[in-house]
């Protein structure tokens, strides 16, 4: 019974082949193509017919005389059946083989979850495969995901500052910001996502030597308060060098060929050529960030004349976790030099770079002022504004914008007008409001609305028309006809109706 069976097995295939391959070496009774013992042997379908009756030491042979086909689909369907034949003849290391070549063809990694792969999902290179490109959540990347988020939207705030001097806040917003692209693409590369979106792989590298020059000339610029140069942009020659490096060796390239390049260096670890590269970058950042830290040591302890208390613990508290993280990346460096892999010294300069981008968010919530460092002007008859972080641009910049407030909206005319409400219309601190008005006009903030209340009064005055004193005092933001008196007496030594008398009389 069982030979009979057998034989039935053997027709069905028989006539399953020559119908769909139509592979013939003679005619047979009726024309139908007799297929020969070799072609039965070397047939993808015996191989899958094996697969599917688990006689897998016999179908991987003849999947294996298959691999050679030229059609996408059927190279594909091959080696996932080799992979999983492998898996189940208890062969992980050829089965993981198997998996990164279909991987290199059609990346799906869900393929890992395949129930076959259970006998060997323990193995230490399957697990290595599937921990490394099997997308997963915790806790740590869910933290450095916000922090990023965060630190992008700090970066934006800074820039849209008007109370922060222009260049102090690009040169923050800069630093912050490749902070936070640093701390997402350890999110992306921790979740496994950076396969799902392969042009997130590198994504840092380029900024590699930006940390340091930002920081330094961050600090030159508020600490001395004096313009950045043509000559500064010196700094950044490094990372532009880098920059068109990874653009026609990595940045450059499609997608797949990114996922390809992972999946070679998850199998085969990164190539003497690779690692050389690597370390190379390690090292001359590590050189970048000891010299500029030194840099920005230099003016922190020579420049600390005329900063406020509230600003030099700002610059001292950035500085003092930059230096912790360029510490602590040496140690990685060094570390990663001498072929030591440590989770714990990579992980602990990412936290102190979520540490910079939390405390600088929470300053520019808390304490805008802080960021500007200190007044650029020594004019000696405000010395109260010598620790003011109105720069010598914004101060001008805000100059034009309050002198429009008055003679184009004359903003005077509103009777309850403030000082509170002219910061806010500048939007900038009443302090600097009150420094803008004193050492540009020379006069208080009350004097200085006087002074344009009056001189439109004045020519009110002059012009024939039907209103009366209190009228025009109304007009030009009084509430009552005493105080407009006062004023106008102040200024011209006449009381309204004296003056008015006088211009009859002229």
């Amino acid at each position: 019974m069982r030979q009979f069976t057998n034989y039935i097995v053997l027709l069905f295939l028989w006539l399953n082949l020559t119908f769909a391959y139509g592979i013939t070496t003679n005619s047979g009774y009726g024309g139908f193509p007799v297929p020969t013992a070799e072609t039965f042997k070397d047939s993808l379908d015996w191989a899958d017919y094996y697969f599917n009756i688990h006689r897998f030491e016999e179908a991987v042979p003849l999947y294996k005389k298959n691999l050679d086909v030229t059609d996408k689909e059927q190279k594909i369907h091959i080696l996932k059946k080799l992979a999983l034949s492998e898996a189940a003849l208890d062969a992980p290391e050829e089965s993981v083989a198997y998996i990164y070549d279909y991987f290199k063809i059609d990346f799906q990694p869900t393929f890992l979850l395949h129930e076959d792969f259970d006998g060997i999902r323990n193995d230490t290179n399957f697990s290595k495969l599937s921990g490394s490109v099997l997308p997963k959540i915790t806790l740590w990347s869910v933290f450095y995901f916000f922090v990023s988020l965060i630190g992008f939207y700090v970066s934006f705030l800074l820039l849209i500052n008007k109370k922060i001097d222009k260049q102090a806040s690009i040169l923050i917003a800069a630093f912050v910001f490749i902070h936070s692209l640093f701390i997402l693409n350890i999110c992306v590369d921790q979740t496994n996502y950076v396969f799902e979106f392969p042009h997130t792989y590198l994504m840092t590298t380029w900024s590699s030597f930006l940390y340091g020059p930002l920081l330094f000339l961050y600090f030159k610029r508020v600490s001395k308060s004096t313009d950045l140069s043509q000559n500064d942009l010196w700094h950044f020659l490094p990372t532009l060098i880098l920059a068109i490096y990874l653009i026609f060796t990595v940045y450059g390239f499609s997608g797949s060929y990114k996922v390809n390049q992972m999946l070679q260096q998850l199998e085969e670890g990164p190539n003497p050529e690779t690692s050389t590269k690597l370390l190379l970058i390690v090292s001359l950042k590590t050189i970048s960030l000891g010299v500029y830290a030194f840099f920005v040591h230099s003016i922190l302890t020579k420049n600390k004349a005329g900063l406020g208390k509230k600003t030099q613990v700002w610059q001292k508290n950035i500085y003092l976790i930059h230096v912790s993280y360029v510490v602590f990346y040496m140690i990685y460096g060094s570390s990663l030099i001498a072929g030591i892999d440590s989770g714990v010294l990579l992980y602990t300069p990412i936290v102190l770079m979520s540490a910079m981008v939390l405390y600088v968010g929470y300053a520019a919530n808390v304490q805008p002022d802080v960021f500007s460092g200190r007044y650029a002007y020594t004019n000696r008859l405000f010395p109260k504004y010598v620790k003011s972080g109105l720069t010598d641009s914004l101060s001008q910049e805000l100059k034009k914008e309050l002198t429009d407030l008055f003679q184009k909206e004359k903003l005077y005319r509103k009777n309850d007008i403030n000082l509170d409400m002219v910061a806010e219309k500048l939007d900038t601190t009443r302090h600097n409001a009150s420094q803008l008005i004193n050492e540009h006009f020379n006069m208080s903030f009350r004097e200085f609305v006087n002074s344009h209340r009056i001189q439109e009064a004045k020519e009110l005055l002059k012009k024939e028309n039907e209103l009366n004193i209190i009228d025009i005092a109304y007009e030009v933001g009084y509430n009552n006809k005493v105080s407009f008196n006062k004023a106008f007496k102040k200024d011209t030594q006449l009381t309204p109706s004296q003056y008015l008398n006088h211009l009859n009389q002229g």
